[in-house]
């Protein structure tokens, strides 16, 4: 039996070319490729997806939705990396952590749909907590997320990497209306009744996030189940200690793996994910998730 073969449709944004660039030097995997040319034909596009293993999406919403019904091979997966599937319960929630009923449905699915970035950060935390009992599904919830400028995609990185506003060199509060893309998604995954308050923020640095949920709980509590439920997982990690008084948002830039840090007391606590937008929080977690779809080990080409 041959190599399976991946075609990434979209290859030319910020993450597809994150994607390439963890799958090209790999030789379990055959890419293919279609002539640059060619990119925005249907036809040619319809005819390398369907003669694929797996197909990646990475594109936006709209454009995913019809990419999919471009598919008509019914041996042909998809992960698709856009917001369009991800609260639809006919497709996989990309994210294996979460429970080992999550991790077989990713393994066996046709469709996955592969996580959003602050998404990530905030259901790492809240969908362990309340599947445990520790949060109740009415809970008022608030959360703040930093990322790196690149998780707006092409055009947000040539704004801050070409001559800049001058509003641009410091931290900027996004989603002021509250109606951020990824809430569906934060409420839906985690059994919510409730969306949280979200404070999305974006700062002057290319890649990193750290997404925080404050919380009327133990320190303690919260680090012991934390630590069990994520013990078997090599991509998220639980901090037992972290050294120093500051966390960076950008500490986790270049890493595939997800870092949980729970500080506090007795009464009150924040827990913290650092992790990569284009790691864990995008491209990391897509080939994450074709590895178990492959049957591979599930961290193979990833930096961990």
């Amino acid at each position: 039996m041959g190599k399976p073969i991946i075609y990434i449709d979209g290859r030319e944004g910020t993450t597809g070319l994150q994607i390439y660039d963890r799958l090209n030097a790999r030789e379990d995997i055959a890419l293919s490729l279609i002539d640059e040319d060619r990119r925005k034909d249907p036809a040619e596009r319809a005819r390398l997806m369907n003669g694929a293993d797996i197909v990646f999406l990475c594109l936006p919403d709209a454009a995913a939705v019809e990419a999919v019904g471009l598919v008509t091979n019914p041996d042909t997966r998809i992960i698709d990396c856009s917001t369009a599937h991800r609260t639809n319960p006919d497709w996989a929630y990309g994210f294996p952590e979460l429970s080992p009923a999550h991790r077989e449905k990713i393994r066996t699915s046709k469709r996955v749909a592969n996580p959003g970035c602050h998404a990530t950060g905030f259901i790492s935390i809240v969908y362990p907590l309340v599947s445990m009992g520790l949060l109740p599904k009415d809970a008022g919830l608030t959360c703040f997320s930093l990322t790196g400028y690149s998780g707006g995609g092409k055009k947000m990185i040539a704004q801050y990497e070409g001559a800049k506003e001058p509003g641009m060199y410091a931290p900027r509060i996004y989603g002021l209306n509250q109606s951020h893309k990824h809430l569906p998604e934060m409420r839906t995954i985690c059994g919510l009744e409730h969306a949280p308050v979200f404070s999305p923020i974006v700062d002057d640095y290319y890649k990193g996030m750290a997404t925080t949920v404050p919380l009327f709980l133990n320190r303690e509590k919260l680090l012991a189940a934390l630590t069990d439920h994520y013990k078997d997982c090599p991509a998220v990690r639980v901090c037992a200690a972290w050294e120093g008084t500051m966390l960076d948002a950008n500490a986790m830039a270049g890493s595939d793996r997800l870092d949980l840090i729970v500080q506090g007391n007795e009464e009150r606590s924040t827990v913290t994910a650092l992790f990569d937008n284009l790691g864990k929080g995008a491209s990391g977690a897509a080939v994450q998730n074709m590895n178990l779809m492959l049957g591979f080990d599930e961290t193979a080409g990833l930096s961990l």
